[in-house]
């Protein structure tokens, strides 16, 4: 792959397509195709056949996928097994019939069975049953990875597939109600801190840029300006609340976290799992899978504590016992990884830092 080269960057406005995206144009690469999703709809396989046969890419960075949380996959199951199944269905093979030079798949950790011994090696894969909170996600990446290898062995499609750990860092996706673990911590830290300065007005700044705010949260919020002696929330705001089921039951002072806070995880910076996608582009030619993650995890309880200092918010924090941990603990093994020559760089608390830094410039 030579700075001339055609890059299809599929997925280059999410979390880690965007992240590939900046590292590529940072490298200097000079031909690098990208479609938004109102131009270019991955679930339509005609739609796929058509741009590749037009655009030809020789190298794809395959990061479109569809993704959330715990509460996003529970929701919807069905969506997330279909679209993922679909995106990736047609990029791989059409990636292989207009003679794509090398197609890099992103996985996720969470293909390796609920109980893996941890830390998970690339060896656990299909050794298991799956966490039920994330089944179809992790079912469709499974299908992924084995339809990447089947293309390699039946057509000579050269691909590679590496399976990330948590990610977090710029562009992530912070709606409440479908983001992942740590872009949640950081907006409930922030719309905190808010409350805790009677801020209704960055609160709303916030809501208008990021996605509403749960009904039973804003209580959260309300009862923090309460407790410091500010006033109620605006009348919009109240009479959510009000019209909240639970709102009545978490109207206390405190930010409230989801499960026990025991669940252990480990995070990665999408700026470290672009650099990792380049370096394996140019340098890995296997069929094995590869997992990019750091080797550390913490506790959701810590990285709770960890978000709340880097944020700045002085007040409580409960977790709710009632509402699901997910998978006990999601820790990869590297060794692979870092016997091939790549490891990751950004210490977990600086990358926190900067993330909520890039979203305070969002407002």
């Amino acid at each position: 792959m030579d700075l001339h080269s055609k890059i299809f960057v599929a997925g280059h406005r999410g979390l880690v397509g965007s992240a590939v995206l900046r590292r590529l144009q940072a490298e200097g690469f000079t031909h690098i195709i990208t479609r938004t999703h109102a131009e270019l709809d991955l679930t339509d396989s005609s739609a796929v056949t058509e741009f590749f046969e037009a655009e030809r890419p020789e190298y794809v960075f395959l990061a479109a996928a569809k993704v959330g949380g715990i509460h996003a996959n529970r929701t919807y199951p069905a969506d997330f097994i279909r679209e993922n199944l679909l995106i990736q269905t047609h990029v791989i093979h059409a990636a292989w019939s207009t003679g794509c030079r090398k197609l890099l798949f992103l996985g996720s950790s969470c293909i390796y069975p609920r109980l893996a011994p941890q830390p998970m090696r690339e060896e656990y894969l299909l050794g298991g049953p799956l966490e039920s909170t994330n089944q179809g996600y992790a079912i469709a990446k499974i299908a992924g990875i084995l339809m990447c290898q089947a293309y390699r062995k039946q057509y000579g499609l050269p691909s590679i597939c590496l399976m990330p750990t948590n990610l977090y860092g710029p562009n992530d996706n912070f709606d409440l109600e479908t983001s992942h673990v740590l872009p949640a911590l950081i907006r409930k830290f922030h719309l905190a801190r808010r409350a805790a300065q009677g801020d209704w007005e960055g609160i709303l700044r916030d809501e208008t840029r990021f996605g509403p705010i749960p009904a039973d949260f804003l209580a959260c919020l309300a009862a923090i300006a309460r407790d410091r002696g500010h006033n109620t929330p605006p009348k919009p705001y109240a009479d959510r609340i009000h019209s909240s089921a639970r709102g009545s039951s978490t109207s206390v002072p405190a930010v409230i976290l989801w499960g026990t806070g025991s669940p252990r995880r480990e995070f990665l910076h999408v700026d470290d799992l672009a650099d990792a996608c380049l370096y394996f582009m140019r340098h890995y030619e296997g069929e094995e899978i590869i997992n990019v993650g750091v080797g550390k995890d913490a506790s959701i309880r810590e990285m709770a504590e960890m978000v709340r200092e880097v944020v700045g918010f002085d007040g409580e924090v409960e977790f709710d016992p009632s509402m699901p941990d997910g998978t006990p603990r999601k820790l990869l093994d590297v060794s692979r990884l870092e016997k091939l020559g790549w490891r990751a760089r950004i210490p977990l608390k600086e990358g926190i830092r900067s993330t909520y830094h890039w979203y305070l410039q969002q407002l």
